[in-house]
């Protein structure tokens, strides 16, 4: 029990596919600057759907970033999570055929699978026959592919699992890797990454009545303002290297952040009023476990649905775990200028804490000028100002809440 209790999860790696960027550089710049790259959505056979603005992730070949093997086996969401793998496992210095494969696992949430290579294949059975479904068609749309490919590509045979979930399994799947540190595994792959915009996922997601269908591209997300009016989708995601602290110091890498607390609870889809008293109850238990009083929170990075009843709650719950710091302590929303990527959504806005917590920045909101809610919400451009632990915030559609709380990574060396 000791040996669980003395081994702290650090970040060492990371890596980004976004809308705004390919790279944890480029990403970050653009979430620093406040950059919004929320566009109408350019792919074919969606031209007909309501559903019109949308966050794409547009310069990203994948032919160029992953062996053709995986590429005829795999759908876009599993390529995003391919190649932000191999991004966070050279960033890490672990990038190469392992020494230890049963060290190192991974662990992915994902909210939609693959719908764009399901779409294709079932096409093809109805259009032409079963004899003209590919093999793969029972492995690419399926949840755990991500996973899967990960691990068979970099020959990692430690723990593995995927997190089936709706937004807040972003944060969760962070926690399952945390916990496999503390429990004896070197190094955990942990993150995830979502391509819902095909046709057949974006009809699937037109059942969701909190979806934007605004098609101003600077109107259609704006949440904590009286103009909220839902949420806009987007593609992409991260992965990060989360390994023991000991371990990382040991190999001579920095170490970018820890992984301090997390809790969860669930208060049901689309129940917004409710996930006030969840999502508090999720901050709280973060709190606990991270050893954290509240006035220690410096930051926080917000869900952000954009649903005024969502809103309120959040900001209330904000106040009822924080107290009286939560109406002070800095809030912000960086996902408002690239869409919200479901499962992938919480990783990023996780990421973007790490680099707030380097940089001493908290990044703007974009869009979102004129709040009506007691939050301290930082807009227009970003606030330099100390970091030394951030709170990260996920509720999801079918209604989890979640809370993660992660802290700079030469904090956890004092």
């Amino acid at each position: 029990m000791s040996n669980r209790r003395t081994r702290r999860a650090a970040v060492t790696g990371i890596g980004v596919v976004a809308p705004n960027g390919l790279g944890t550089d480029a990403y970050g710049k653009s979430v620093g600057e406040g950059l919004g790259v929320l566009d109408l959505i350019s792919r074919e056979g969606c031209e007909h759907l309501p559903l019109r603005v949308a966050g794409e992730v547009r310069a990203f070949d994948p032919a160029a970033l992953i062996e053709e093997k995986f590429l005829v086996q795999t759908d876009r969401f599993s390529h995003f999570a391919m190649a932000a793998a191999a991004l966070a496992l050279d960033d890490a210095g672990l990038g190469g055929d392992p020494a230890e494969p049963f060290s190192i696992g991974v662990v992915t949430a994902a909210g939609s699978g693959g719908g764009e290579f399901g779409q294709r294949e079932l096409q093809k059975l109805w259009g032409q026959g079963s004899k003209f479904v590919g093999p793969y068609q029972s492995i690419a749309w399926f949840y755990a592919a991500s996973t899967g490919q990960i691990s068979i590509r970099g020959g990692f045979k430690g723990p593995c699992g995927v997190v089936a979930s709706d937004e807040a399994g972003g944060l969760d799947s962070l926690a399952h890797a945390a916990r496999a540190v503390r429990r004896g595994t070197d190094v955990m792959v942990v993150g995830a990454a979502e391509a819902p915009l095909a046709p057949y996922s974006m009809v699937c997601q037109l059942g969701y009545p909190e979806l934007s269908t605004v098609d101003d591209p600077d109107r259609a997300y704006r949440p904590f303002t009286e103009k909220a009016c839902g949420f806009v989708p987007a593609e992409g995601g991260a992965l990060l290297v989360v390994e023991d602290e000991t371990r990382a110091r040991e190999r001579g890498v920095p170490v970018r952040a820890t992984v301090a607390g997390h809790a969860a609870t669930f208060t049901g889809a689309s129940r917004w009023a409710e996930s006030r008293e969840g999502l508090a109850r999720a901050i709280r238990g973060a709190l606990d476990e991270a050893g954290c009083a509240p006035e220690e929170i410096d930051v926080v990075f917000a869900d952000a649905l954009g649903v005024p009843e969502a809103d309120r709650a959040e900001a209330l719950a904000i106040a009822d775990a924080l107290g009286a710091h939560g109406t002070r302590v800095p809030v912000t929303a960086p996902k408002t200028g690239i869409g919200r990527a479901y499962c992938a959504a919480p990783v990023l806005d996780t990421v973007a804490a790490v680099l707030a917590m380097e940089q001493g920045r908290v990044p703007p909101t974009p869009n979102v000028f004129d709040i009506c809610h007691d939050l301290d919400l930082v807009m227009s451009r970003a606030r330099p100002t100390e970091l030394r632990t951030a709170l990260v915030l996920s509720r999801g559609l079918m209604g989890s809440n979640a809370a993660l709380v992660v802290r700079r990574g030469d904090e956890s060396a004092r």
